[in-house]
């Protein structure tokens, strides 16, 4: 079964899901934070074949996720590195995280803690808040067509 293109759709989710919303996309990404670079690194951590690993790959370089620069170290392969958009995943793949410790484990069995590089304090739940400070859930909130003006 073909995936349906939502590059065109009404909707952010929808189109952020068109450029990262397989799971293998997803933990490239989420390697690519944790210092992975190299396509064997990913290939190792990941256990995916090569093929696939590198359709992936070359998606997320061409949607601006990803970029190839020489390696670091002045060998003739070349490394993937996150852009700026990409590492505009980073709040995404924390909220994914920290949904995931509180849903898909017990309490206090998930084996990895997110910390702050500084200080090694634990990272504190996102939160989502009103232009005015207030915390927010999903009975607080709508979708209101931001391209009607009244």
């Amino acid at each position: 079964m073909r995936r349906k293109n939502l590059d065109a759709a009404p909707c952010p989710i929808a189109r952020s899901l068109d450029v990262i919303g397989d799971w293998w996309s997803l933990l490239i990404v989420r390697d690519a934070f944790l210092g992975r670079s190299r396509f064997g690194e990913f290939q190792k951590s990941l256990g995916l074949s090569k093929n696939i690993l590198t359709q992936r790959l070359r998606a997320l370089a061409g949607d601006g996720i990803l970029e190839q620069v020489p390696a670091s170290d002045g060998g003739a392969h070349q490394e993937y590195v996150l852009t700026s958009k990409g590492r505009g995943l980073f709040p995404v793949l924390v909220a994914l995280r920290q949904w995931g410790t509180a849903q898909c484990f017990d309490a206090g069995a998930c084996p990895t803690v997110l910390v702050d590089r500084d200080q090694g304090l634990p990272v504190r739940p996102l939160e989502l808040r009103s232009a005015d400070g207030r915390l927010l859930n999903d009975a607080d909130t709508r979708l209101q067509n931001s391209l009607v003006r009244e």
